[in-house]
């Protein structure tokens, strides 16, 4: 009997499962529902976009036909799922009931809109879609004055490519420092130092208090300051889409996702929902690193969750570990990245932390092209495990802070980690001993005190 599997959304978690189903059950009918008129492209890449180092075009991997010729998928873009039944396991859309024996909700997230005035003013606009960055293109033909409400990565990029294309631009956000949470006041200094010295603005701890004009926005409040725009960019995070998971009636978490187990199972009243599983940014997941849960709202953990959720689907029995949720950007020509827990993340935990820092480069000092690197490192200050990373760099930052993802996850002491790590040494790729480790060595020196 043909097992049939739907797929409710389409970007990384949901396109991810529906193609880890089909190769786990060949034979499987499986169908991927999604509102979005696009499909198979991030929405990391739309600043760049928007900046000119790309196109449209080139950001999208595959169209629908692609999935139906070359995988067997079917999947239906425009689309709103308006119903779904847990006992006749049905789904609908466009009016019509599809059975499922498998679903896999990775309905991701939406940009939070603050509860003001005027956020539904014409040129206030979200980044999430490709839909979103058209309408962004078109309007940054008639702005000279952009506002970015947020100072997360995703705003620090957009305020970078508008100030590019010419604009001036002001950048509000209610927290003392940009990046907040995921990263620390010394390295967000830098970041912040870096942008200004393009011209962009930064007005700190001030949350936008209204958006203001007739039909368009003219200008914001915050903290009793008018900031003239004719552009305001919503960068303001992204809260999970739990519209399906309601009407499935899953638990929901205190952080405001979907409760999972490993193996990407929801529960109802505290128990296992057989036959569905969830993906992507509408999951709430365990933290590797802080007892507890966490929102761990990238692409990478989509992917991750979603080739789980696929699977099972399909009736394998995968399991998703805990995240420490490493990230990067690309500012400019810095590379800012970071992993587990931040300092401001550590005493929400409970956790006193010890750090260690050094500075150094990416290549051997005598080779040319090297660039200066910062990094740091958070311990436990009880137990010396390494809990949190972060670093700054003119380049190669992923594989630096992917290593350090990886030793964090297996709860490794910061002595155990100078004891036994290893850099690969070339001039122009490496000094002779890496950053990562001189800034453990101080780390330990530190937790010694």
């Amino acid at each position: 009997m043909v097992r049939k599997i739907v797929v409710i959304g389409s970007g990384a978690a949901g396109l991810t499962a529906a193609s880890a189903a089909k190769r786990r059950d060949p034979e499987a009918d499986v169908k991927v529902f999604t509102e979005d008129e696009y499909i198979a492209y991030s929405p990391c890449v739309i600043p760049w976009v928007l900046e000119g180092k790309l196109t449209w075009k080139d950001i999208v991997m595959h169209d629908t036909s692609f999935y139906t010729r070359e995988r067997g998928i079917d999947i239906r873009t425009g689309t709103k799922v308006t119903a779904v039944d847990g006992t006749s396991k049905t789904v609908t859309a466009d009016g019509t009931a599809y059975e499922y024996d498998a679903l896999v909700v990775a309905t991701g997230g939406s940009v939070f809109r603050p509860p003001i005035t005027g956020v539904d003013l014409k040129n206030v606009f979200v980044v999430r879609t490709i839909g979103n960055g058209k309408e962004i293109e078109k309007a940054m033909k008639g702005s000279e004055k952009v506002v970015i409400a947020g100072a997360g990565v995703i705003g620090l990029e957009m305020a970078l490519s508008m100030r590019h294309r010419g604009k001036d631009v002001t950048v509000i956000e209610m927290f003392d420092q940009v990046i907040p949470r995921i990263a620390d006041k010394d390295i967000a200094e830098h970041v912040q130092r870096y942008l200004e010295s393009f011209g962009i603005k930064f007005v700190l701890n001030e949350p936008m208090s209204s958006v203001c004009g007739d039909a368009e926005v003219k200008w914001v409040t915050a903290g009793n300051k008018k900031y003239e725009c004719d552009m305001l960019i919503l960068a303001t995070g992204v809260r999970a889409n739990l519209e399906i998971p309601r009407m499935l009636g899953l638990d929901i978490g205190k952080l405001g996702g979907v409760v999972v187990s490993n193996k990407m199972q929801p529960y109802r009243d505290g128990k296992l929902v057989d036959d569905v599983f969830v993906a992507g940014d509408v999951v709430q997941c365990e933290s590797a690193v802080g007892t507890g849960p966490t929102m761990s709202q990238l692409g990478s953990t989509a992917v991750k969750q979603g080739l789980v959720a696929g699977k099972n689907a399909a009736g394998a029995d995968a399991v998703s570990g805990a995240v420490a949720s490493p990230w990067v950007t690309v500012i400019g020509d810095v590379h800012v990245a970071g992993t587990g827990l931040s300092e401001n993340l550590a005493a929400q935990y409970g956790l006193k932390v010890v750090s260690g820092k050094a500075e150094g480069f990416t290549r051997a000092r005598y080779y040319p092209g090297g660039k200066r690197m910062t990094v740091k490192i958070l311990a436990d200050a009880d137990t010396h495990v390494m809990i949190g990373a972060q670093l700054i760099a003119g380049e190669d930052a992923t594989g630096r802070i992917d290593w350090i993802t990886e030793a964090i996850i297996q709860g490794t002491k910061a002595e155990d980690f100078l004891a036994h790590a290893e850099n690969a040494y070339c001039p122009p790729t490496s000094m002779v001993r890496d950053v990562v480790i001189s800034a453990v060595d101080d780390l330990c020196n530190n937790l010694k005190r």
